[in-house]
Order: structure tokens, then C-alpha cells, then sequence
């Protein structure tokens, strides 16, 4: 299965062998400890996965249930009448299909499954950018779709990737999809990343959100046995990043204060605060250039990112904004 997809999920081998995950693990421990295959957290994939990048059709089977959380809890963050950016990828994808419900929102993106998911929504406009075709994710890439992001300016950027750490936060394994990432993420005064747990811990070849400038997380509860996950998203709420839990098991801790985000009731959410004090600038322009307009900074400062979970959400939108002089 592994030599025909790509990668498989432990859940689908468990489905298709008719035995538990916990023997399905073992197992695959085994296979890579032969070399047949590379394991990863929720899966498997062919050897030398660190430079291979599985297409959309093996990624789409791949942790479908936390992609769903994640993405039902990222649009509750999501304002009526709000211009955003979303990234290509599979859980940006299920975020989609959710924004369309959202009246009086601008979405820009350099994903064609992503402006699919919005194509039928009335009241939702969809800026696509410019730039070369990459198939195996259905994305545009390249100079074209780079430019076309210049003097662009939004809310928020929600992107996702193949791999997130604390130490080098998130990547992917394409050179050109990184370089349209960092770009969105120029474009943007808050920087949202939606990464199921298989991918904490995980590191690819080509960073494009560095942990300082990401300003929360959105993933889905991690197993139990799952030391590396957990330890990897305590490591990112040290590092200020504010990380919202979705899924059946995230329930909210006693004495939680809940933020402006009106999340869904039947949505079970747990927010992991980043420490106190922390306070993190995001620049959307290199350093030393000027915006189009000359009117404003390099970028607006940000409050810690745990702030943004007890403010009214009318100061939340005034740190969003770029100070004037």
C-alpha cells in the first residue's frame, strides 16, 4: 500500500488487515527497521520521506477526522466581512468549504481546491493569484503567483505544510511551494497554522513560517502515547504561540476564560496559553523596506498571543492594524 499511495494511515491499515492500530504500529515499527518503509506519527511512508512530498490524493486520506476538527474550530476565529488569506493544502481545503458560510468575506489564495470550495458561495469573493500550476497539490507556484501578492494586505493567513517544530516551525518539503507561503504570509498581520498532530514533531526541508511569526496553532488532540507531539506543542506555547486543541477529546480546562471567537458549542476546544510577557513583532515587509504608500511601519505590533484569547474583540482588531504616523 505504501509503495502504490505513497503513504498510508495507520488507521486505514488497521481497516484494511482487520486488526487493532496498537498491532498496526508494531508492525510498521518492524517494516522500518528493515528499511521498507519511514514511519510517521499517524502513518507510514516510503524510505526518504524527508525530501519526498506525497501528492493530494495520499494526503487526503491522511487524518481526515482531526483535519475536520481543526477546521470547523479555525473558521469559528473568523469574522464577518473579513479579508484572508489561505494556503494550499488539504486541511486549508475542509477549512474552505466552512468559510463559505461566512457573509462578506475575501478570500485570497494560490489554491484551486480551496477557491472550488468557495466557487458556489454568494456572498464570499475569491482572489486567486497568479503563477505556474504545481498538480500534485493543485497550487500556484512561482514567480507569478508571488507577485501578484505584492502591496496585499489582510486580517489573517491560515496556512498548513508537512511539518511543524518549535525549533524551526512550520515547512514543507517543495522549494516552490515555500517561497508562495512565505509570501502569504508577508501579506498578513496574524499568521494562523493548521496542523494535525502526525505532523508535530516533523521536520521538512524548507521552512516558511519561523515560530516567532506564527501566531496560533489549531490542531487536534494528540494519542495518549504520543510523547513527542505533546512535548513538541508545550515547546511551541513556550515559545509564545497560542495553540487551540480541537476534537472529541479537548474539553475545556476548569477556570478557562473563553475568548471573543464564538466557537460552536458542540465543538470542544482546549487552548494551551503561551507563557506571560511574551510579546513577538510580525514584520510583513523585509527589514529596512517600506510599504506601498509609505503611510505605515514595517508591520504592526502584536500583542503575546495569549492575549488574544481574553481581549474584547475590538482590541483585538485594533492590534491588528498598522500604526499611523
Amino acid at each position: 500500500m505504501v509503495r502504490a499511495n505513497g503513504a498510508v494511515s495507520l488507521r486505514e491499515l488497521a481497516r484494511v488487515v482487520q486488526t487493532s492500530e496498537v498491532t498496526v504500529r508494531r508492525d510498521v515499527r518492524a517494516l522500518e527497521a528493515e528499511g521498507l518503509l519511514d514511519r510517521r506519527h499517524g502513518g507510514a511512508v516510503l524510505p526518504g520521506g524527508f525530501t519526498r512530498e506525497s501528492g493530494f490524493p495520499q494526503k487526503s486520506h491522511l487524518a481526515t477526522a482531526e483535519k475536520t476538527a481543526i477546521a470547523d474550530l479555525a473558521a469559528s476565529f473568523v469574522e464577518e466581512g473579513e479579508a484572508v488569506v489561505v494556503g494550499a493544502g488539504t486541511t486549508t481545503q475542509e477549512l474552505a468549504r466552512r468559510l463559505a458560510r461566512v457573509p462578506g468575506l475575501t478570500v485570497v489564495t494560490n489554491s484551486l481546491l480551496v477557491a472550488q470550495a468557495l466557487a458556489h458561495a454568494n456572498r464570499v469573493e475569491v482572489v486567486m493569484t497568479g503563477g505556474t500550476l504545481r498538480g500534485s497539490n493543485y497550487a500556484l507556484v512561482g514567480s507569478g503567483a508571488e507577485q501578484s501578492l505584492h502591496g496585499l494586505r489582510v486580517t489573517r493567513a491560515f496556512l498548513s505544510g508537512s511539518g511543524l517544530t518549535a525549533e524551526r516551525g512550520l515547512s514543507t518539503s517543495n522549494m516552490l511551494s515555500a517561497s508562495v507561503d512565505r509570501a502569504l504570509v508577508q501579506a498578513a498581520a496574524e499568521v494562523v497554522v493548521l496542523a494535525d498532530h502526525t505532523k508535530l514533531g516533523t521536520d521538512t526541508m524548507f521552512q516558511t513560517v519561523p515560530t516567532d511569526v506564527i501566531t496560533r496553532l489549531v490542531t487536534d488532540e494528540p494519542p495518549s502515547h504520543d510523547d513527542r507531539a505533546a512535548t513538541e506543542l508545550q515547546a511551541l506555547a513556550d515559545q509564545g504561540v497560542h495553540i487551540s486543541v480541537a476534537g472529541p477529546g479537548a474539553g475545556a480546562p476548569a477556570g478557562a476564560v473563553p475568548g471573543p471567537e464564538q466557537v460552536p458549542q458542540q465543538q470542544r476546544r482546549r487552548d494551551v496559553p503561551p507563557l506571560p510577557g511574551q510579546r513577538r513583532t510580525h514584520h510583513p515587509h523585509p527589514p529596512g523596506a517600506q510599504p506601498q504608500g509609505g503611510g505605515a511601519p514595517s508591520g504592526p505590533q502584536l500583542r503575546s498571543a495569549g492575549s488574544l484569547g481574553t481581549e474584547p474583540p475590538t482590541a483585538r482588531v485594533a492590534d491588528l492594524a498598522p500604526r499611523r504616523r
